[in-house]
């Protein structure tokens, strides 16, 4: 019994949208998450995205070498560290620090847990291991060094969604809105 036409480009679709990942990517694959900033994605989705699950279609799509992920911790919340050895069993290499809270008016307090830093040291130290590097972030700082990814001969791609993900990235790499990847990543 064959599929009906419709059914055919359901298919069709369903099988597309799949192998998004897979379509861009070249040889080995490291994956560097931006946590904040995807944080930020997940509120205007209005989803959030299941990590081991994430980690799952990533294998399927690709040879994966390496799962960054980057955040700043609050003291010591403990629904913050559960999820921090849940994403560490399930493969990622964590790098996390001590979030600043910094007075920028009277009464007026803001929190900084910046990892861009840390995030571009990893990225250019293990870049040797690599040919696609994703980058999960919007963060227009990154642009330089998705310049030197490219000038090294590797392939980036940039996840985000839009209202969180610069021009100045766009420019540079492919970009896959994270909202196609609903159907596979969403806790």
């Amino acid at each position: 019994m064959g599929l009906g036409q419709g059914e055919i480009l359901y298919h069709s679709i369903k099988t597309n949208y799949h192998a998004m990942i897979k379509n861009f990517v070249k040889g080995k694959t490291a994956v560097f998450i931006d946590a904040s900033n995807i944080f930020y994605s997940q509120r205007t989705l209005g989803w959030r995205i299941d990590y081991q699950k994430l980690r799952k279609y990533l294998e399927r799509e690709c040879a994966l070498v390496g799962l960054y992920f980057y955040t700043g911790k609050i003291g010591l919340d403990n629904k913050q560290a559960v999820f921090l050895q849940k994403l560490q069993d399930y493969g990622y290499h964590v790098t996390s620090k001590e979030v600043k809270i910094i007075r920028i008016a009277k009464d007026v307090y803001q929190k900084k847990g910046d990892l861009d830093v840390e995030l571009v040291i990893d990225v250019l130290k293990s870049a040797d291991g690599f040919d696609t590097c994703i980058l999960m972030s919007g963060d227009s700082d990154f642009a330089p060094l998705l310049d030197e990814l490219k000038r090294r001969g590797k392939r980036v791609i940039v996840m985000s969604t839009k209202g969180h993900i610069s021009r100045e990235l766009i420019e540079r790499a492919k970009y896959l809105n994270l909202k196609r990847l609903r159907p596979y990543i969403e806790l």
